[in-house]
């Protein structure tokens, strides 16, 4: 029988990536203080590779120690403003509003980042990177759209899905769709074939 994978993350998107790709796995968030880590690393200098990177790091570094013998994914991540400025998790309308107002026009990183981590230390690591132009909207259209978008949108870095009406944000998206959802899968998935998790 296959291992069972323990994805280290509370994401309903990583988790319904993983189910549909077939990757049998468990849920098991990891309790770290995400913001005052990513404050931390934002104030050492690091860029948005490396703040997701230490984040899946963490969340599956935590989760594998409390689970001895088991293959953990932790997974994060991060953006950042051409020009300047981080993306967070908007967390309101009115955030939302005010940061897609900030990326009208203008592109932006994403860097989505997974570790798989057994007993507490690190096994293997990846970080892909999806670069995404915001086009020029109306105030009107973005009204009528922070409006009609799902609750759960606020909780994603940006604000938006692209597998939703946050594709109607975009003139271009450079990348696969798994790194803007937020995992890189294909990389993952030949990884777990590599160890035996998944048949080859």
């Amino acid at each position: 029988m296959a291992e069972l994978l323990v994805l280290a993350s509370a994401s309903p998107a990583r988790a319904a990536m993983l189910d549909a790709a077939g990757v049998a796995h468990e849920v098991v968030p990891a309790a770290i203080d995400e913001d005052a880590l990513t404050a931390a690393l934002q104030a050492e200098g690091a860029d948005a590779r490396n703040v997701a990177d230490a984040l899946a790091e963490a969340k599956a570094v935590k989760v594998s120690a409390r689970l001895p013998g088991r293959l953990v994914l932790g997974a994060d991540t991060a953006g950042q403003v051409e020009g300047g400025g981080w993306l967070g998790k908007p967390g309101t309308r009115e955030g939302l509003v005010a940061q897609l107002r900030l990326l009208r026009g203008r592109g932006h990183r994403l860097v989505s980042a997974a570790v798989l981590a057994r007993d507490g230390a690190a096994l293997w690591r990846h970080a892909a990177v999806a670069r995404l132009l915001v086009r020029h909207f109306s105030d009107a259209w973005l009204d009528a759209h922070v409006a009609a978008v799902p609750e759960a949108v606020l909780g994603s870095v940006g604000g938006y899905h692209v597998e939703g009406l946050g594709v109607q944000l975009f003139d271009r998206i450079e990348g696969d769709v798994w790194t803007v959802k937020g995992l890189p899968l294909l990389p993952l998935l030949a990884q777990l074939r590599a160890l035996g998790v998944m048949a080859a």
